[in-house]
């Protein structure tokens, strides 16, 4: 029982590492940008987008067979979820970048990808130190860490959509830049997600 109850916890930080592969390789194509490398780069960030999906797929098909789980099955499945979203939403910044065909960086946005990172790097010891929930006092600190970069990312996000109304005067490249900053937003979002699950569990299992 208490190898599988291991199973559940180290797949969620095996996933908080995908996680936080995806938002550096976001940062290094943003702080070194030649849209010439970009496909390269999606290729790259998709197998890691693959990785993390599989971990989710094995999670599913070893919760369908369990009779016993250390937490609540919706709860597994809701942070399961949430973290996958995670690489999900990292990815979408790149595919944009792609899409949208950009050439130039805007400093702002390699901001907003550091903020990213930060908040990965906050998650993946947040979900290290989950196994031990019931025991640990610093995972509460891990969950306001995360919120309070969030906030940060925010802060950015009304910077750098002022910034791009106020200076650029090229309809096109706004709504090319509006999408990007609204993903990179969503990406801080969606860890703030994973540190709300986590924060549920903790209170429905104590």
């Amino acid at each position: 029982m208490k190898r599988q109850d291991s199973f559940y916890f180290d797949n969620f930080i095996e996933c908080t590492h995908y996680s936080l592969r995806a938002a550096q390789l976001l940062m290094a194509v943003m702080n070194d940008y030649d849209s010439s490398l970009i496909e390269a780069r999606l290729d790259e960030m998709h197998q890691i987008e693959h990785g993390a999906d599989t971990k989710k797929h094995e999670m599913l098909a070893v919760l369908m067979k369990a009779f016993m789980t250390p937490i609540e099955r919706e709860d597994i499945m809701l942070l399961s979820t949430c973290l996958d979203e995670v690489t999900d939403k990292i990815e979408d910044v790149l595919i944009r970048l792609y899409c949208n065909d950009i050439h130039t960086m805007r400093p702002v946005a390699i901001e907003l990808a550091s903020v990213v990172v930060e908040c990965c790097k906050e998650m993946e010891t947040l979900l290290e130190e989950f196994r031990n929930f019931k025991k640990n006092r610093s995972i509460h600190e891990h969950i306001v860490r995360i919120n309070t970069l969030e906030e940060d990312a925010d802060k950015l996000f009304i910077k750098a959509m002022r910034e791009l109304h106020s200076q650029s005067s090229d309809p096109v490249e706004i709504v090319k830049w509006r999408e990007i900053f609204i993903y990179l937003e969503k990406c801080t979002d969606a860890t703030e997600h994973v540190a709300d699950a986590v924060e549920r569990v903790i209170m429905t299992n104590t």
